[in-house]
């Protein structure tokens, strides 16, 4: 670690395992309801099974890593999906607790959707035309649905939780256990991107579950180094344990 360094050496960034939301978003889509059925709140839904060997194929690729690669630092949105993957990845990759640091950080949760929690796009357009149109007029980024948050919102308390980082955990090995839409917000954030540039990488791909995201420390890039991206919903750790890749919208995101 350089005196001045003040970003993490690595930094992973993962979206949790496939949830029993995304299951129950699929069934509805495809039946054509407004509403997606499950019940609990969205904080509550849990990994479906799918989900749990996604999230353990994943902690062996990390348990495989050299030891100075693996992660030292874990943090984790509260929404069970991901405090479920984050254990799930801890305990298949070895990781002994006096190894490393597990923290819930409310920062990292999924963006909130307000009243078109559960709407499908279709239920949305039936129920909710008004805020169709608002979302149309001025696109995802800003658009704030009512009591829910824009992507603008999501980054603002995204600042936060990357300046604690660099504060906290300079020349560390952070794990970061997340949403799709924080991923790409941080993406956004890490990289100082414009609103047409986020939009473009989320039109032209899903974030996969269990996908790596991963920037590395490179001193090279200004006067107390910066980070550079070297991957990006990098998926091998399930190919290669042979689980099926899902990237479907969790429960609650007819209109992410």
């Amino acid at each position: 670690m350089t005196q001045t360094q003040i970003w993490p050496d690595l930094l992973y960034i993962v979206r949790h395992g496939e949830s029993a939301g995304n299951v129950a978003r699929d069934a509805a889509v495809e039946a054509g309801e407004a509403m997606i059925d499950i019940d609990a709140r969205d904080v509550d839904v849990p990994l479906s099974d799918l989900g749990k060997n996604q999230s353990s194929a994943l902690g062996r690729w990390f348990g495989a890593l050299p030891a100075s690669q693996r992660p030292n630092i874990v943090l984790t949105s509260p929404y069970l999906r991901a405090r479920h993957t984050a254990g799930l990845i801890v305990k298949t990759a070895g990781m002994r607790e006096d190894t490393y640091s597990l923290v819930v950080d409310e920062r990292l949760r999924e963006k909130e959707f307000g009243i078109l929690d559960r709407m499908t796009a279709v239920g949305i357009k039936a129920h909710e035309p008004d805020q169709a149109e608002f979302r149309r007029l001025l696109g995802k980024f800003y658009h704030r649905p009512p009591g829910g948050e824009s992507w603008c919102d999501v980054i603002l308390r995204l600042r936060s939780a990357t300046e604690m980082i660099s504060r906290e955990y300079c020349g560390q090995r952070v794990l970061i256990v997340c949403h799709a839409v924080v991923v790409l917000c941080m993406r956004y954030l890490l990289e100082h991107m414009t609103e047409e540039k986020i939009l473009m990488i989320d039109k032209k791909e899903e974030v996969a579950n269990c996908s790596v995201t991963l920037y590395e420390h490179d001193e090279k890039l200004g006067p107390r180094g910066n980070l550079a991206l070297k991957l990006f919903n990098f998926v091998a750790p399930l190919e290669e344990a042979g689980e099926p890749i899902t990237s479907e919208p969790d429960a609650n995101v007819g209109a992410r």
